[in-house]
């Protein structure tokens, strides 16, 4: 007897019986009785072979087995019917924008810009608004003594320049609103930024302490009769460790009880530890500091305001305007981004090379992958000079336009800074613009260097950002408070800038349309208000600004067109 070979509730159960036959007399009668059916057309074959398997397969579900086999020798069949002498190729395209085709674009589009003479003398009519806007600086300063102090706040400011001076402003706001004594912010010495420069080396430390007088107490040195009680090791005093972003409230509930405690209390690092969203107490006081206390050193000073004369000597076809482009394509900024450029195989021992100074091991951890072309289309990779100068001639900026460019040292200078001068003769550095004995003083400084790129851009009629970051982020903001709420500042979409320079197929007249569109939207967004976690240093209003009256711009305009004309 055969037996199902799948299982059923557990057990092997034999196949059910046939049917019994029926007995003799009922088959005879059965015979004997008249047949009145119709007859039945013959089956086909193809019906009968259904017929057959649907039977096996209703009556012996076994079958469903060999259902697997009978697959792969299918399958085994016909691909020994296909030769294996001829592979298909599957051509893999890099994903839009991936690749730096940067020089391929500009060669193509240099003859028809260059031909291009629609775009003269565009730094006088590029902006829809106008300088005096609608705001007018407003940050009040308190009148009368401040009372007893509470203790001494020690922090340290780390990182370059403008990180610095986030660490000093807001070290100013927690200071007044504790109603604490602020000793003079120590700079830590940074392992990239490598500047060993004192508060004093920098900024006017002397107007510094004037300007907040009235709002805060701040001393250069702490009384040795404190010092003491921690045998004059810094190293002694309480130190807090705050998270990023801290709510004002935090140092309030929980910094205040030490610092009365102790009389002195010490935060390291401080930069970035204190949020954005703060009361109107807190941001008078930051306001305060940024727009008002914090001045360059008297050296710093006169060296920007130098070279900001003689930008304007060498603009007399703008009336003295000119444009500043801050650029971050050093050896470093490079290395950190991860990103390809043409410099085969030295750019590539260049690039780890630097990596592993400044990060030691950082990018070549087990499991960690870099993936270069999709960092490029996020638009986290550096502009390189020839991409700035592209991207500038398609925003109407010709020939015949000064250019300032801030920046450290450009990685191979001299090959990457070839196309950016052949599209902008005119361009000057701080190199070009003073000798080498005017920069002798601040050459092997860091953030000296910065601060005079930050005075020269200041107060340039156009500054172009191209990377991001403290630097830009502070003077976007500073020349809003200074150019009555608008800032005239280009802040180029690189996600876009990365497909157009990946476009073998745009033309001159594309590229310029999309260039120009780009430029329209920098310039929109030229007057816009903090929102609560926006950073105040880019977005003074309203917190440090006030709304002008306009009659009152009115009668300022009119004396100053009368002044002019006398």
């Amino acid at each position: 007897m055969a037996y199902n070979r799948l299982p059923n509730s557990g057990h092997n159960s034999p196949s059910p019986p046939q049917s019994p036959l029926r007995s003799p007399r009922h088959r005879h009668a059965r015979s004997k009785q008249p047949r009145f059916t119709s007859a039945q057309p013959p089956r086909t074959l193809v019906q009968r072979i259904s017929w057959i398997l649907l039977s096996v397969l209703l009556r012996r579900q076994g079958i469903f087995l060999f259902a697997p086999l009978l697959y792969i020798s299918g399958m085994l069949f016909y691909m020994g019917t296909v030769s294996f002498d001829v592979v298909p190729v599957i051509n893999h395209r890099p994903a839009s924008g991936s690749v730096y085709r940067s020089p391929q674009l500009y060669a193509k589009l240099r003859h028809e810009m260059d031909a291009d003479n629609s775009s003269a003398d565009a730094i006088s009519t590029i902006w829809k608004h106008s300088k005096g806007g609608s705001w007018k600086p407003c940050v009040n300063k308190l009148v009368g003594e401040l009372p007893e102090s509470n203790g001494y706040i020690y922090v340290e400011a780390n990182g370059g320049l403008n990180q610095q001076r986030t660490s000093i402003c807001n070290a100013v706001a927690v200071a007044g609103y504790l109603n604490a004594t602020l000793v003079i912010p120590n700079f830590h010495f940074h392992s990239i930024w490598r500047d060993p420069s004192k508060f004093s080396d920098i900024y006017d430390e002397d107007y510094f302490i004037k300007t907040l007088n009235n709002d805060v107490r701040i001393v250069d040195t702490i009384p040795q009769y404190l010092m003491e009680r921690f045998d004059h090791n810094m190293s002694n005093v309480h130190n807090f460790r705050i998270k990023a972003w801290a709510p004002i409230d935090y140092y309030v509930d929980t910094v205040l009880p030490k610092l009365l405690e102790e009389k002195i209390i010490r935060i390291s690092p401080f930069a970035n530890r204190l949020s954005f969203d703060a009361p109107p107490a807190v941001q008078r006081l930051r306001c305060l500091a940024n727009y008002e206390a914090l001045r360059f050193s008297n050296p710093l000073l006169t060296m920007g305001e130098t070279l900001v004369a003689r930008m304007k000597e060498r603009s007399t076809n703008s009336s003295g305007k000119y444009v500043s482009v801050h650029l971050r394509f050093e050896e470093d900024m490079v290395a950190f981004s991860c990103c390809i450029y043409d410099g085969g195989l030295k750019e590539k021992t260049d690039m780890d090379a630097a990596r592993e100074r400044g990060w030691k091991g950082k990018f070549t951890k087990r499991g960690r992958v870099i993936r270069p072309g999709a960092i490029r289309i996020d638009g986290k990779c550096p502009l390189t000079p020839l991409e700035v100068g592209l991207m500038l001639r398609g925003m109407g900026f010709d020939r015949s336009t000064s250019i300032y460019l801030a920046s450290g040292r450009i990685y191979d200078a001299e090959r990457k800074m070839a196309p950016l001068l052949e599209m902008f003769p005119l361009l000057q550095t701080k190199e070009m613009l003073a000798s080498p004995e005017e920069l002798a003083p601040f050459m092997i400084y860091s953030s000296r260097m910065a601060a005079v790129d930050y005075t020269v851009c200041l107060n340039s009629e156009v500054f172009v950002t191209t990377q991001g970051g403290n630097f830009p982020h502070f003077l976007l903001g500073h020349r809003r408070y200074l150019y009555g709420g608008h800032s005239q500042t280009i802040r180029p979409d690189k996600r876009k800038l990365a497909l157009f320079f990946d476009n073998p197929n745009i033309g001159w007249k594309g590229f310029k349309k999309h260039m120009l569109s780009m430029r329209a939207r920098s310039d929109s967004k030229g007057i816009e208000l903090k929102r609560p976690n926006d950073s105040i240093y880019s977005f003074p209003c309203p917190d440090c600004m006030c709304r002008a009256n306009r009659s009152e711009d009115s009668r300022t305009n009119s004396s100053a067109n009368a002044t002019s004309t006398t």
